[in-house]
């Protein structure tokens, strides 16, 4: 599967009140072919830390059956039993089996643990469509990524959404520098 940048993004609410209007604006950008949601949810803590998890979604149902609980597994939260955390162990350790090191060099980094208690945070897994063009003309240019927020596609092997060589190459060719 070609996969555009991948980026998860973390927002906070001291007081959620959702109306629908984050969904359609997800879908918005869907529809107009910028963002792609792979998967979402919404995380409560309450005031003694215990968590509540929903999913918030604009996937077809194809789609969600195609990716499962991929946010789940990538932070770590085993989502209607265990399935998704196990489906991202396996994953990962085929690839660590063919040498890819999916962590190098990266801080962990603990979103539920980053989640205030008494408050929620929506997690979306966002693919950027609009980005493909930009990275492969940045590519084409000689240029090379230094940083960004972006989820490296080693990350992803780790949770079942790209193959360890797919990965390996998407990484080579998203990091290469002089």
């Amino acid at each position: 599967m070609a996969i555009g940048p991948v980026q998860l993004v973390v927002l906070g609410f001291n007081h959620p009140d959702f109306h629908g209007e984050i969904i359609e604006e997800l879908e918005r950008l869907r529809e107009a072919d910028a963002v792609r949601v792979i998967d979402s949810l919404v995380v409560y803590k309450d005031a003694a830390g215990e968590l509540e998890v929903e999913h918030l979604s604009n996937l077809s149902t194809e789609e969600a059956i195609e990716l499962g609980s991929k946010v789940g597994a990538l932070i770590g939260l085993g989502i209607e039993g265990e399935e998704g955390m196990e489906a991202g162990a396996v994953a990962g350790a085929e690839a660590a089996a063919e040498g890819v090191d999916a962590v190098a060099g990266e801080e962990d980094w603990d979103v539920l643990e980053d989640i205030p208690n008494d408050a929620a945070a929506a997690v979306l897994l966002l693919e950027h469509h609009w980005a493909v063009p930009l990275r492969d003309a940045v590519i084409r240019a000689g240029g090379f990524r230094i940083s960004d927020g972006f989820i490296s596609p080693l990350d992803l092997v780790e949770i079942g959404l790209l193959a360890a060589d797919e990965a390996t190459e998407l990484h080579a060719v998203e990091t290469a520098g002089g």
